[in-house]
């Protein structure tokens, strides 16, 4: 069922709704949150289709938030609300409502969405595109217990990361990150067969794809070993690799779907690792609302951190790399020399000294 408002209200919205559930018996409401979807016209249709999709494992009332542009000064001024209310088959198992704004009212658009707002349920903010650089101060964000949002969709994707790391609040996550999930499981498993430690990894992706730096940060994160971050043509992530003192365990996923797990000293096994979609990713996210602190600190590892060379990594992972150790050794050696000339210059009898005197007098401070 399907009901068009013209220049309507938010109280004649919600009695829409309540009406619709009527007509199809089902006055009772069944939602367990509400899903807040802030797009534009040109992604509303393939949003509200993945939230559709993903209300048949949650139930809820979606609100589609479509700001339009006023083309004309006067337009500007003014302040209009449109609305589509479906229910029943039109709105998979819950209930949407797209919501119009023009003019005036398109910057106050929490003070739309807020009395549309299931009582005692959880909220969820997710933009598809064109996110704000701090999900929890926006207006609508302030709302939610939880903001989805999607640097694959961002112009600058790695800069984006770097972005969203520095106005991280707890309730922020990333569709980016969602979508290396089955990757970490099948890495954390294959790690969970061998009795090994880890040496160093490769994480080998596509140019402007920010689910490959997360799974690289998060990888050096928990792993404390530098990670390289290489190149391919894709689909998406193709490949991790990880040298051990057991040998490489490798997990290459060449064409999207099927990759195949390899580990020294056992024969090779498929997995399947197929690309998921939008509605699997944003299902996966609405079950779970509270914070995920995994995520948060991959993304604060920071992506600079992944350019350095393997001896900046270990010194910054707490680890001073052996090049580290030997440049302080060379530098007290230096300063004892220095110290020895001088007293040697003041006396004028000092024995000469030699490398290993120097190497032993620096040793003992």
């Amino acid at each position: 069922m399907k009901i068009d408002l013209t220049d309507t209200t938010a109280g004649e919205i919600n009695k829409a709704l309540m009406e619709g559930r009527r007509a199809i018996g089902t006055p009772a409401v069944g939602m367990v949150l509400t899903l807040v979807i802030v797009t534009d016209e040109e992604n509303a249709y393939d949003a509200l289709r993945a939230a559709s999709d993903a209300s048949r494992e949650h139930p809820s009332r979606t609100l589609v938030v479509i700001r339009r542009i006023s083309r004309t000064p006067r337009d500007r001024t003014g302040s209009r609300l449109d609305a589509e209310v479906r229910v029943g088959a039109e709105a998979g198992t819950g209930e949407t409502a797209v919501l119009r704004l023009y003019g005036e009212v398109s910057d106050h658009a929490d003070s739309v969405v807020l009395p549309l707002l299931l009582p005692d349920a959880p909220v969820v903010v997710w933009w598809p595109v064109n996110a704000p650089l701090d999900p929890a101060e926006d207006p609508l964000g302030a709302l939610a217990q939880r903001r989805v949002t999607d640097t694959y969709a961002a112009e600058q994707p790695v800069r984006e990361l770097a972005a969203r790391a520095e106005t991280y609040t707890p309730g922020d996550t990333d569709l980016a990150w969602t979508r290396i999930t089955p990757w970490r499981s099948m890495l954390a498993a294959a790690l969970d067969q061998v009795d090994c430690e880890v040496r160093s990894v490769e994480v080998e992706g596509e140019e402007f794809n920010p689910s490959c730096e997360l799974l690289a940060m998060w990888l050096a994160d928990r792993l404390g070993v530098p990670v390289k971050r290489s190149l391919s043509s894709g689909p998406g992530l193709t490949a991790v690799r990880m040298e051990t003192t057991c040998g490489p365990v490798v997990l290459d996923r060449a064409d999207g779907a099927l990759a195949s797990l390899s580990i020294k000293g056992q024969p090779a096994r498929a997995v399947a690792l197929q690309r998921r979609g939008t509605a699997e990713l944003i299902a996966e996210e609405l079950r779970r609302l509270d914070p995920d602190d995994t995520y948060a600190a991959a993304l604060r590892y920071g992506v600079e951190r992944l350019s350095m060379g393997a001896d900046a990594v270990a010194t910054l992972g707490g680890a001073p790399a052996e090049s580290a150790k030997e440049t302080a050794k060379d530098e007290a050696v230096a300063e004892v020399a220095e110290s020895e000339a001088e007293a040697g210059t003041e006396e004028g009898e000092a024995e000469r000294p030699t490398p290993k005197s120097l190497a032993r007098k620096a040793a003992s401070k």
